[in-house]
């Protein structure tokens, strides 16, 4: 055996230089395209894409309109608010008149019926009095015919002294004043109450009705009367009206609501009796 024997090498065997360049290139070549790629990319993300839009002009003629339409439209609006608040006022005023109107009708309806009841009572009071005239006057005549004597109503004494002229003159006082039922005075007296308050201003107490009234004195004659006698329509405890005999042939009483307080002769609503208190 030969002392230069062939021993085998560990060593890798060598790649060929041209093998190695051709790995070179390509991967030369792979990392080139990377960058560009890269590149393109890092543009295209730093640059992004915008789009311009073109605004109109705002010339002064423009600012002209836009300042006039502007004010046309405040004024409709104004025009329209007006219009509302009329239209409102309109209605508010209708709506008073309507009750002003109902108001008006209502009393003008409570006016009428009361003087409707007014001249009812009045009429029911003269023909009260025509039919106790009527009866007074047949028992006249029939007594006239017995007796042969004739009734008169005389005037008596014209002069009042005394309370009895203290009641006279307070009674010719009221002459005008209204007649109301129930009323005493001062501004208004139906017929019991002129009488009660005539003698209550010279301290004497009369009873408040008529029917009271008319036999609160002593009974007297209708030929021998005096100023201050008190008068009566109807019998005596039953009598629907009295007043003041105030001399010369006068009387005063509040006959009704139409006339009021008055003063008339004795003809023109002869009584049926008459008492003295004084």
């Amino acid at each position: 055996m030969s002392h230069t024997a062939h021993i085998p090498s560990h060593r890798k065997p060598r790649r060929s230089a041209s093998k190695m360049a051709m790995r070179a290139g390509v991967a030369g070549g792979v990392l080139g395209t990377l960058a560009v790629a890269g590149a393109s990319g890092s543009a295209n993300a730093a640059e992004p894409v915008t789009q311009t839009l073109e605004l109109p002009t705002l010339t002064a003629d423009m600012a002209v309109q836009v300042a006039q339409s502007a004010e046309v439209t405040q004024q409709a609006a104004a025009n329209y608010q007006l219009q509302a608040e009329r239209d409102a006022a309109a209605a508010k005023a209708a709506k008073q008149a309507k009750a002003d109107l109902a108001d008006a009708k209502k009393k003008a309806e409570a006016k009428k019926k009361k003087a409707e009841e007014a001249a009812r009572e009045a009429a029911a009071e003269r023909a009260s009095r025509t039919a106790e005239r009527t009866t007074l006057s047949a028992s006249t005549s029939t007594s006239d015919s017995g007796s042969g004597a004739s009734a008169s109503v005389s005037t008596g004494s014209s002069t009042a002294t005394g309370s009895a002229a203290a009641v006279v003159s307070f009674v010719k006082a009221q002459v005008g004043k209204a007649y109301v039922s129930g009323a005493t005075g001062p501004s208004a007296y139906d017929c019991s109450g002129l009488v009660q308050t005539a003698f209550k201003q010279v301290g004497i107490s009369l009873p408040r009705v008529s029917q009271d009234q008319s036999t609160a004195g002593t009974q007297v004659s209708l030929s021998n009367l005096q100023p201050g006698d008190i008068l009566y329509w109807g019998g005596a405890g039953s009598a629907y009206h009295v007043g003041v005999y105030v001399g010369d042939g006068m009387f005063v009483g509040a006959q009704n609501p139409s006339t009021g307080v008055v003063e008339r002769p004795l003809s023109y609503d002869p009584p049926s009796g008459a008492v003295r208190v004084l």
